[in-house]
């Protein structure tokens, strides 16, 4: 028998055993299957920052969470990798498609440049920057009741892939460091500065000097733009951001106009990160349709976690987590007696001895999980399935679908963003009198959007993508970033799917899955029943994956 029907006889055998002792050794409760479906009442277009999963197709499906229909470009639009998007006909899609009653939520990265990968490498002159303004003006004129927020991210401080020397490249980041220290007041060897900058051409200095005052020209208008009511609101995001550099240089000039203008933070908003932001965006619209300003606390087991200043990011846990509070609309708070939601924070890292904390994390979990809203954000220092905190919960038979978000994607920007959009989404949500079917819609979308983020933050990022990464190196992939899905689309795909898919005939006879969570305002519980899951690489690399989780859901009775 080869080696791929041996594993998947066994893997099937196994699935029949794990059945078998849940089901007959552990019989489930009473259950009536339904298929309860959100209404969409209203709409937002969403002009995303790229076609990654995260940008796009998480507004979506947060949207619906809201019963909102979040209507993206047609895919032809779009861009696709290192092809950008066609901002031509995005424009044009956007002001035909927009209604009376519609928001919008508008990446100008990629309405500008066709996406982040393009704006990282395209110039941006005065003639186009206007060109940008006058469309934007022009739209608000054609749409004068409609709601326009908007974000740009700033240009992260790894050089542009045009700059490809090695050696250059390295100088200009040591380069860029030392001048941002410098700017904060801090002191540098002027030696070690010389030094650098005799290993850097003025042909390349230039190009990546430019890419940083380019931007802030850029942000200048979009700021006056806002001051002016063209945009509704503007977020300013930082993209990779370190502690030092001239990209906070940039930040901090933005940061001045935008206080002698006197802008408030529901205008104009710096936060770290960029690919969460169209989704901590959407949030904070549906907390203004609902009038919800929650409180929320930030708790954590571990001493350390807060202050952890985790990969790919300028600044610690507490500091990003206390943003995105305010980004949405919400008010942090360190009275957890005074808060009405709670987000836990997991940010592990081995080489701190922090996984010792991890129990207390579980204990909190076990007794808070019943009577409080709680977003789970579980992080991992050196992305691995030895540091988050989720297999702990599956082990004490924690009831994960009990949590109101989850989420542990690779940077703690993202995976808060993330946790608090979804949470505070479906909090807003019961602010208002729900009909029983839309109820039971909206829980169960909630616990979509729960198990996604599970099986692909989790199950994918920290357990699957090393064993395809390793697959993909044995068939003679020397880079995991740069696939030929051309011509290995099927057989990379299988791969994947299959993985996800053992994962999930396991995970879906866990009691962590099976146990029952309330549906809003009702008195009614549903469980999930069954899962099945539909994955592909949306770019040709291995870092992200489109994951569509189907949950089977029924009524206990």
């Amino acid at each position: 028998m080869k080696p791929f029907f041996r594993a998947a006889l066994l893997a099937g055998l196994l699935v029949v055993a794990l059945a078998f002792y849940h089901l007959a050794l552990h019989p489930a409760a009473t259950l009536t299957p339904i298929a309860p479906i959100r209404t969409l009442s209203s709409r937002v277009l969403l002009v995303p920052l790229d076609s990654r999963p995260p940008c796009r197709q998480h507004v979506v499906d947060l949207g619906r969470i809201g019963g909102i229909d979040v209507v993206p470009p047609p895919n032809e639009c779009m861009d696709y990798y290192s092809q950008p998007g066609d901002t031509a006909a995005i424009r044009d899609w956007l002001m035909q498609e927009t209604r009376p009653g519609d928001a919008v939520i508008i990446s100008i990265d990629q309405l500008l440049f066709g996406g982040l990968l393009a704006a990282r490498e395209q110039a941006a002159p005065p003639a186009r920057q206007d060109a940008l303004v006058a469309y934007l003006r022009a739209f608000h004129t054609a749409h004068p009741d409609v709601p326009v927020y908007a974000f740009s991210i700033l240009p992260r401080l790894t050089p542009q892939d045009t700059i490809d020397g090695y050696d250059e490249r390295r100088a200009l980041i040591a380069y860029s460091r030392l001048v941002g220290k410098r700017a904060a007041g801090l002191a540098v060897d002027n030696d070690e500065l010389a030094a650098l900058r005799a290993k850097i051409s003025d042909e390349s200095l230039a190009t990546y000097e430019a890419h940083f005052r380019e931007n802030g020209e850029l942000n200048e208008k979009l700021v006056a733009l806002t001051k002016d009511g063209t945009l509704t609101r503007l977020v300013l995001g930082q993209d990779d951001g370190e502690p030092y550099g001239i990209p906070n240089i940039e930040k901090s000039s933005i940061q001045l106009t935008i206080d002698a203008l006197g802008l408030t933070d529901k205008q104009c908003f710096l936060t770290h990160g960029a690919d969460e932001i169209a989704q901590t965006l959407l949030a904070a619209y549906v907390c203004e349709q609902h009038d919800y300003h929650p409180r929320i606390t930030v708790t954590t087991t571990d001493p350390g976690a807060k202050t952890r200043v985790m990969p790919y990011m300028a600044v610690d846990c507490a500091t990003v987590a206390e943003e995105k509070i305010r980004l949405i609309g919400g008010t942090p708070t360190s009275d957890e007696k005074d808060a009405n939601l709670t987000l836990f924070l997991s940010a592990n890292d081995s080489d701190k001895g922090s996984l010792d904390t991890r129990q207390a994390a579980v204990d909190f979990l076990s007794q808070h999980l019943s009577s409080n809203a709680i977003a789970l954000v579980d992080l991992s220092k050196h992305f691995d399935a030895a540091e988050p905190l989720l297999p702990l919960l599956l082990e004490r038979d924690i009831p994960l679908t009990r949590l109101a978000a989850y989420a542990g994607w690779n940077t703690t920007s993202n995976a808060i963003g993330t946790a608090l959009a979804a949470m505070t989404i479906r909090e807003a949500c019961t602010q208002d009198a729900l009909a029983p079917d839309e109820a039971r819609a909206l829980a169960a979308e909630s616990a979509r959007f729960l198990q996604n983020r599970v099986l692909e933050d989790f199950f994918y990022l920290k357990a699957d993508i090393d064993p395809i990464n390793h697959a993909l190196k044995k068939a003679g992939y020397t880079n995991t970033a740069d696939l030929d899905l051309e011509h290995n689309h099927r057989w990379a795909t299988q791969m994947l799917q299959q993985k996800l898919a053992q994962q999930a005939a396991i995970y879906k006879h866990t009691k962590s899955l099976r146990a029952p969570f309330p549906v809003p305002q009702t008195g009614e519980q549903l469980a999930i029943y069954d899962l099945s899951t539909d994955a592909s690489f949306p770019w040709p690399r291995t870092f992200e994956i489109y994951l569509e989780t189907t949950p089977y859901f029924a009524l206990v009775k």
